[in-house]
Protein backbone atom coordinates (compact mmCIF):
# COMPACT_ATOMS: atom_id res chain seq x y z
CA UNK A 1 0.00 0.00 0.00
CA UNK A 2 1.12 3.13 -0.81
CA UNK A 3 1.99 6.40 1.41
CA UNK A 4 -1.31 7.96 2.82
CA UNK A 5 -1.95 10.65 5.35
CA UNK A 6 -3.98 9.38 8.52
CA UNK A 7 -7.53 11.12 9.04
CA UNK A 8 -7.21 13.56 11.95
CA UNK A 9 -8.85 12.45 14.65
CA UNK A 10 -11.34 15.26 14.85
CA UNK A 11 -14.92 14.73 16.23
CA UNK A 12 -17.74 15.92 14.39
CA UNK A 13 -19.62 17.28 17.31
CA UNK A 14 -17.79 20.60 18.80
CA UNK A 15 -19.89 20.11 21.90
CA UNK A 16 -22.60 18.54 23.49
CA UNK A 17 -25.13 20.55 26.39
CA UNK A 18 -27.55 18.21 28.11
CA UNK A 19 -30.89 19.94 29.17
CA UNK A 20 -33.70 18.37 30.61
CA UNK A 21 -32.09 14.89 29.89
CA UNK A 22 -32.18 15.54 26.29
CA UNK A 23 -28.19 16.19 24.77
CA UNK A 24 -27.90 18.84 21.78
CA UNK A 25 -24.78 18.99 20.11
CA UNK A 26 -23.43 21.48 17.62
CA UNK A 27 -21.71 20.19 14.58
CA UNK A 28 -19.58 21.54 12.00
CA UNK A 29 -21.72 21.10 9.50
CA UNK A 30 -24.58 23.32 11.20
CA UNK A 31 -21.75 26.04 12.12
CA UNK A 32 -20.40 25.89 8.83
CA UNK A 33 -24.10 26.72 7.89
CA UNK A 34 -24.29 29.50 10.71
CA UNK A 35 -21.16 31.44 9.31
CA UNK A 36 -21.77 30.73 6.13
CA UNK A 37 -24.76 32.60 6.25
CA UNK A 38 -23.40 35.90 8.65
CA UNK A 39 -20.42 35.96 6.41
CA UNK A 40 -22.40 36.35 3.44
CA UNK A 41 -24.65 38.11 5.02
CA UNK A 42 -22.56 40.91 6.27
CA UNK A 43 -20.78 40.82 2.77
CA UNK A 44 -24.32 42.07 0.72
CA UNK A 45 -25.13 44.96 2.96
CA UNK A 46 -21.61 46.25 2.42
CA UNK A 47 -22.39 45.56 -0.82
CA UNK A 48 -25.38 47.36 -1.35
CA UNK A 49 -24.28 50.05 1.24
CA UNK A 50 -21.58 51.01 -2.22
CA UNK A 51 -23.94 52.50 -4.54
CA UNK A 52 -21.28 53.40 -7.43
CA UNK A 53 -21.51 49.08 -7.78
CA UNK A 54 -24.37 48.91 -9.27
CA UNK A 55 -25.89 49.72 -12.71
CA UNK A 56 -27.03 54.05 -12.53
CA UNK A 57 -25.24 54.32 -8.90
CA UNK A 58 -28.35 53.20 -7.44
CA UNK A 59 -28.04 49.61 -5.19
CA UNK A 60 -31.07 47.31 -5.96
CA UNK A 61 -32.46 47.46 -2.46
CA UNK A 62 -31.51 48.90 1.14
CA UNK A 63 -29.35 47.13 3.96
CA UNK A 64 -32.67 46.30 6.16
CA UNK A 65 -34.31 44.29 2.85
CA UNK A 66 -31.16 42.28 2.68
CA UNK A 67 -32.21 40.96 6.02
CA UNK A 68 -35.44 40.02 5.12
CA UNK A 69 -34.15 38.48 1.99
CA UNK A 70 -31.77 36.06 4.17
CA UNK A 71 -34.81 34.55 5.95
CA UNK A 72 -36.29 33.51 2.06
CA UNK A 73 -32.91 32.00 1.50
CA UNK A 74 -32.37 30.10 4.81
CA UNK A 75 -35.62 28.40 3.87
CA UNK A 76 -34.80 27.97 0.24
CA UNK A 77 -31.47 26.49 1.05
CA UNK A 78 -33.19 24.18 3.91
CA UNK A 79 -36.48 22.98 1.73
CA UNK A 80 -34.62 22.69 -1.47
CA UNK A 81 -31.67 21.47 -0.79
CA UNK A 82 -33.87 18.27 1.33
CA UNK A 83 -36.50 17.91 -1.53
CA UNK A 84 -33.54 17.84 -3.85
CA UNK A 85 -31.81 14.74 -2.11
CA UNK A 86 -35.12 13.17 -2.22
CA UNK A 87 -35.92 13.54 -5.91
CA UNK A 88 -32.30 13.28 -7.17
CA UNK A 89 -31.00 10.55 -5.13
CA UNK A 90 -33.07 8.40 -3.49
CA UNK A 91 -36.91 8.97 -4.80
CA UNK A 92 -37.99 5.18 -4.40
CA UNK A 93 -36.52 5.09 -0.96
CA UNK A 94 -38.11 8.09 0.61
CA UNK A 95 -41.47 7.41 -1.56
CA UNK A 96 -41.92 3.95 0.96
CA UNK A 97 -40.67 5.88 3.80
CA UNK A 98 -42.46 9.50 3.21
CA UNK A 99 -41.85 10.62 7.31
CA UNK A 100 -38.66 10.35 7.10
CA UNK A 101 -37.82 12.99 4.30
CA UNK A 102 -38.58 15.70 7.32
CA UNK A 103 -35.63 14.13 9.68
CA UNK A 104 -33.06 16.29 8.16
CA UNK A 105 -31.04 16.03 11.03
CA UNK A 106 -30.31 12.26 9.67
CA UNK A 107 -28.70 13.48 6.77
CA UNK A 108 -29.53 14.41 3.24
CA UNK A 109 -29.15 17.38 1.23
CA UNK A 110 -28.63 17.98 -2.54
CA UNK A 111 -26.63 21.49 -3.08
CA UNK A 112 -28.50 21.68 -6.79
CA UNK A 113 -31.87 21.21 -4.73
CA UNK A 114 -30.85 24.33 -2.85
CA UNK A 115 -30.05 26.41 -5.06
CA UNK A 116 -33.05 25.62 -6.95
CA UNK A 117 -34.90 26.70 -3.34
CA UNK A 118 -32.62 29.67 -3.64
CA UNK A 119 -33.46 30.65 -6.90
CA UNK A 120 -37.51 30.16 -6.39
CA UNK A 121 -37.02 32.59 -2.94
CA UNK A 122 -35.49 35.02 -4.55
CA UNK A 123 -38.10 35.75 -7.69
CA UNK A 124 -41.05 35.19 -5.07
CA UNK A 125 -38.75 38.21 -2.72
CA UNK A 126 -38.01 39.83 -5.65
CA UNK A 127 -41.59 40.28 -6.94
CA UNK A 128 -43.13 41.18 -3.83
CA UNK A 129 -40.71 44.27 -3.07
CA UNK A 130 -40.51 45.39 -6.76
CA UNK A 131 -37.11 45.13 -6.58
CA UNK A 132 -34.76 43.94 -10.03
CA UNK A 133 -34.27 40.04 -9.33
CA UNK A 134 -31.17 39.68 -11.54
CA UNK A 135 -29.06 41.94 -9.45
CA UNK A 136 -30.26 40.54 -6.42
CA UNK A 137 -28.90 37.17 -7.20
CA UNK A 138 -26.01 38.50 -8.32
CA UNK A 139 -25.18 39.38 -5.22
CA UNK A 140 -26.19 36.39 -3.63
CA UNK A 141 -23.76 34.41 -5.98
CA UNK A 142 -21.24 36.88 -4.99
CA UNK A 143 -20.80 35.43 -1.82
CA UNK A 144 -22.49 32.16 -2.18
CA UNK A 145 -18.89 30.22 -2.58
CA UNK A 146 -18.12 31.32 1.32
CA UNK A 147 -20.67 28.95 2.25
CA UNK A 148 -19.40 26.32 0.00
CA UNK A 149 -16.20 26.75 1.08
CA UNK A 150 -17.33 26.29 4.68
CA UNK A 151 -19.56 23.37 3.90
CA UNK A 152 -17.16 21.23 2.02
CA UNK A 153 -14.25 21.84 5.00
CA UNK A 154 -16.84 20.61 6.95
CA UNK A 155 -17.84 17.72 5.03
CA UNK A 156 -14.32 16.68 5.36
CA UNK A 157 -14.09 17.15 8.98
CA UNK A 158 -17.38 14.51 9.06
CA UNK A 159 -15.39 11.91 7.13
CA UNK A 160 -18.13 12.00 4.63
CA UNK A 161 -18.51 12.24 0.36
CA UNK A 162 -15.11 11.49 0.47
CA UNK A 163 -13.36 10.37 -3.08
CA UNK A 164 -12.63 7.58 -4.91
CA UNK A 165 -9.36 5.13 -3.99
CA UNK A 166 -6.33 6.60 -5.20
CA UNK A 167 -2.40 5.91 -4.57
CA UNK A 168 -1.59 9.33 -4.94
CA UNK A 169 1.05 10.50 -1.53
CA UNK A 170 -2.38 12.98 -0.27
CA UNK A 171 -4.37 10.05 0.10
CA UNK A 172 -6.64 9.78 3.24
CA UNK A 173 -7.33 7.51 4.72
CA UNK A 174 -10.83 7.84 6.24
CA UNK A 175 -12.99 6.13 8.71
CA UNK A 176 -15.14 3.43 7.59
CA UNK A 177 -14.00 3.91 4.12
CA UNK A 178 -11.86 0.69 3.36
CA UNK A 179 -14.75 -0.97 0.45
CA UNK A 180 -14.61 -3.50 -2.15
CA UNK A 181 -14.05 -0.92 -5.08
CA UNK A 182 -10.35 -0.47 -3.08
CA UNK A 183 -7.53 -2.20 -5.13
CA UNK A 184 -5.49 -2.46 -2.18
CA UNK A 185 -6.65 -2.99 1.05
CA UNK A 186 -4.30 -3.46 4.11
CA UNK A 187 -5.79 -4.53 7.52
CA UNK A 188 -9.06 -2.64 6.40
CA UNK A 189 -7.77 0.83 5.51
CA UNK A 190 -7.86 2.62 2.20
CA UNK A 191 -6.64 5.87 0.78
CA UNK A 192 -8.89 7.56 -1.24
CA UNK A 193 -9.10 11.15 -2.65
CA UNK A 194 -10.24 14.17 -0.36
CA UNK A 195 -12.49 15.34 -2.57
CA UNK A 196 -13.92 17.49 -0.07
CA UNK A 197 -10.87 19.71 0.05
CA UNK A 198 -11.06 20.11 -3.91
CA UNK A 199 -14.28 20.83 -4.01
CA UNK A 200 -13.44 23.41 -1.43
CA UNK A 201 -10.62 24.84 -3.19
CA UNK A 202 -12.52 25.38 -6.67
CA UNK A 203 -16.09 25.84 -5.73
CA UNK A 204 -15.25 28.12 -2.96
CA UNK A 205 -12.07 29.91 -2.64
CA UNK A 206 -10.97 30.10 -6.03
CA UNK A 207 -14.47 30.83 -7.25
CA UNK A 208 -15.32 33.19 -4.75
CA UNK A 209 -11.74 35.04 -4.88
CA UNK A 210 -12.61 35.92 -8.63
CA UNK A 211 -16.76 36.89 -8.24
CA UNK A 212 -15.71 39.26 -5.45
CA UNK A 213 -12.73 40.43 -7.59
CA UNK A 214 -15.02 41.15 -10.42
CA UNK A 215 -18.25 42.51 -8.22
CA UNK A 216 -15.88 44.69 -6.28
CA UNK A 217 -12.78 46.03 -8.36
CA UNK A 218 -14.06 45.62 -12.25
CA UNK A 219 -17.54 46.40 -12.02
CA UNK A 220 -19.22 43.38 -12.45
CA UNK A 221 -22.54 44.23 -11.09
CA UNK A 222 -23.12 47.05 -13.20
CA UNK A 223 -24.05 44.18 -15.75
CA UNK A 224 -26.96 42.33 -14.15
CA UNK A 225 -26.71 38.46 -14.80
CA UNK A 226 -22.74 38.84 -15.14
CA UNK A 227 -21.89 36.80 -11.75
CA UNK A 228 -25.22 34.80 -11.69
CA UNK A 229 -24.00 33.20 -14.98
CA UNK A 230 -20.45 33.14 -14.19
CA UNK A 231 -20.92 31.84 -10.84
CA UNK A 232 -23.47 28.85 -12.44
CA UNK A 233 -21.02 28.27 -15.26
CA UNK A 234 -17.71 28.14 -12.64
CA UNK A 235 -19.48 25.88 -10.11
CA UNK A 236 -21.17 23.43 -12.50
CA UNK A 237 -17.12 22.57 -14.16
CA UNK A 238 -15.67 22.74 -10.94
CA UNK A 239 -18.36 20.10 -9.69
CA UNK A 240 -18.09 18.67 -13.03
CA UNK A 241 -14.21 18.04 -12.57
CA UNK A 242 -14.02 16.76 -8.99
CA UNK A 243 -16.95 14.14 -9.85
CA UNK A 244 -14.09 12.03 -11.78
CA UNK A 245 -12.30 11.92 -8.37
CA UNK A 246 -15.41 11.72 -6.26
CA UNK A 247 -16.94 8.28 -4.93
CA UNK A 248 -20.48 7.58 -6.29
CA UNK A 249 -23.57 7.52 -4.29
CA UNK A 250 -24.24 4.18 -3.30
CA UNK A 251 -27.57 3.55 -5.24
CA UNK A 252 -26.22 3.81 -8.02
CA UNK A 253 -23.72 1.25 -7.74
CA UNK A 254 -23.91 -2.65 -8.99
CA UNK A 255 -21.96 -4.76 -9.96
CA UNK A 256 -23.01 -3.82 -13.74
CA UNK A 257 -22.34 -0.60 -12.68
CA UNK A 258 -19.49 -0.33 -10.41
CA UNK A 259 -18.64 3.39 -11.50
CA UNK A 260 -21.86 4.32 -9.88
CA UNK A 261 -22.47 6.05 -13.33
CA UNK A 262 -26.54 7.81 -13.09
CA UNK A 263 -26.41 7.69 -17.47
CA UNK A 264 -24.31 5.26 -18.93
CA UNK A 265 -23.59 3.43 -22.24
CA UNK A 266 -21.30 0.82 -22.63
CA UNK A 267 -19.33 1.53 -19.75
CA UNK A 268 -19.36 5.53 -20.38
CA UNK A 269 -21.27 8.16 -18.82
CA UNK A 270 -21.78 10.59 -16.23
CA UNK A 271 -22.19 10.50 -12.00
CA UNK A 272 -25.66 12.32 -11.10
CA UNK A 273 -23.24 15.38 -9.91
CA UNK A 274 -21.99 15.74 -13.63
CA UNK A 275 -25.94 15.41 -15.25
CA UNK A 276 -27.00 17.63 -12.65
CA UNK A 277 -23.99 19.87 -13.28
CA UNK A 278 -24.02 20.27 -17.47
CA UNK A 279 -27.60 21.97 -16.91
CA UNK A 280 -26.26 24.35 -14.83
CA UNK A 281 -22.87 25.26 -17.38
CA UNK A 282 -25.28 25.70 -19.52
CA UNK A 283 -27.52 28.15 -18.29
CA UNK A 284 -24.66 30.37 -16.66
CA UNK A 285 -23.06 30.35 -20.36
CA UNK A 286 -26.56 31.76 -21.83
CA UNK A 287 -26.83 34.34 -18.79
CA UNK A 288 -23.74 35.75 -19.67
CA UNK A 289 -24.07 36.08 -23.19
CA UNK A 290 -27.23 37.71 -22.77
CA UNK A 291 -26.05 40.03 -19.95
CA UNK A 292 -23.85 40.96 -22.33
CA UNK A 293 -25.78 41.37 -24.90
CA UNK A 294 -28.40 43.06 -23.08
CA UNK A 295 -26.60 45.96 -22.09
CA UNK A 296 -26.56 49.33 -23.60
CA UNK A 297 -23.36 50.62 -25.35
Amino acid sequence: MQAAIPFPDISPEIFTIPIFGIEFALRWYALAYIVGIIIGWRLVVATVRRPALWPGGVAPMKPADVEDLLTWVILGVILGGRLGYVLFYQPGYYLSNPMQILQVWQGGMAFHGGLLGVVLAVIVFSRARGINRVSVADVLCMVTPVGLLLGRIANFINAELWGRPTDLPWGVIFPGGAAQDCPDVVAGLCARHPSQLYEAALEGLVLGAVLLWLGWRRGALRLPGTLTGLFFTGYGLARFAVEFVRQPDAQFVSPGNPLGLAWHVAGYGLTMGQVLSLPMIAFGLGLVLWSRRAQPA
